[in-house]
């Protein structure tokens, strides 16, 4: 069985948590784990380091996300495809996972159309049309590739890092690269783990949602967690058998959201 796995930003630290590597060490001798990693905040700290401000735009559905320029795309590459890729690597390859670090451009495992146009929302709820600058959206998924890595006993690790159909790099949203990458194999799960037990509502874990509960709830959905349910979404539109968003901060995350403890379950 094929298990993708979302690490979020938040839980990377100096690489991955104790607990997280182990768990992948573990699951590996059931099950095949591809890993897509996220890092957004320290591609923030590193380019306002290097006196970059980083812009941030919000769509009309709620969805927020990081404004790519030129300058912006380059030292998102470098921090996810270079330092933080290979941090993971090191911390996955001393827990004896055998981890081979790609991001989304080696190979074209992830192919994405540049986004043109951008609508956004301002302070005061006021539609604007922007330019797209190097943001993408993901039309293709070399599965290929993965399933030659899976099949030769090493677990890749992606960076969501994507080219375009004109050679460039762009930037593609980790728990979405993380959904198509799981449609792309026929995955048969796919866990987002975050920071929290899963979709909260009024302080209460939701542990079941439909595709359609889901699409209903979307809305609500503040910001940070809509992108992890719209990617569950899309996940299940795609074949994949379920999404779970899950705490990556308990013991054994990915074995407690396969055995659905504490965690939110989105299915068919």
């Amino acid at each position: 069985m094929v298990i993708v796995v979302k690490v979020g930003g938040s839980l990377l630290g100096e690489g991955v948590s104790s607990t997280i590597l182990s768990d992948i060490k573990a699951q590996e001798a059931s099950n095949r784990i591809i890993l897509v990693h996220g890092g957004g905040d320290e591609v923030t700290a590193i380019a306002e380091k290097l006196g970059k401000e980083q812009k941030f735009v919000v769509s009309p559905e709620g969805i927020r996300s990081r404004y790519t320029d030129k300058e912006t795309v380059l030292i998102y590459t470098m921090v996810m495809a270079g330092r933080l890729n290979k941090e993971m690597v090191t911390a996955l390859q001393g827990a004896g996972v055998r981890a081979f670090g790609v991001s989304g451009i080696d190979g074209g495992i992830l192919r994405a159309e540049r986004k043109k146009k951008l609508i956004v929302v301002d302070e005061r709820g006021r539609k604007m049309i922007i330019d797209g600058g190097y943001t993408g959206r993901i039309v293709e998924v070399n599965g290929e590739i993965l399933r030659m890595l899976l099949d030769h006993g090493y677990t890749p690790l992606i960076s969501p890092v994507a080219i375009s159909s004109e050679f460039e790099p762009l930037n593609v949203d980790g728990d979405r690269a993380a959904s198509f990458v799981a449609g792309g194999v026929k995955a048969s799960k796919v866990i987002f783990l975050t920071d929290v037990p899963g979709v909260l509502r009024d302080g209460e874990l939701i542990r079941e949602l439909t595709l359609a509960q889901a699409e209903e709830l979307l809305p609500t959905i503040g910001f940070g967690m809509e992108k992890k349910v719209l990617a569950a979404i899309e996940a299940v539109k795609m074949g994949v058998g379920e999404s779970l968003i899950a705490s990556g901060l308990v013991e054994n995350p990915i074995t407690s959201a396969v055995g659905h403890r504490d965690c939110t379950v989105i299915h068919p």
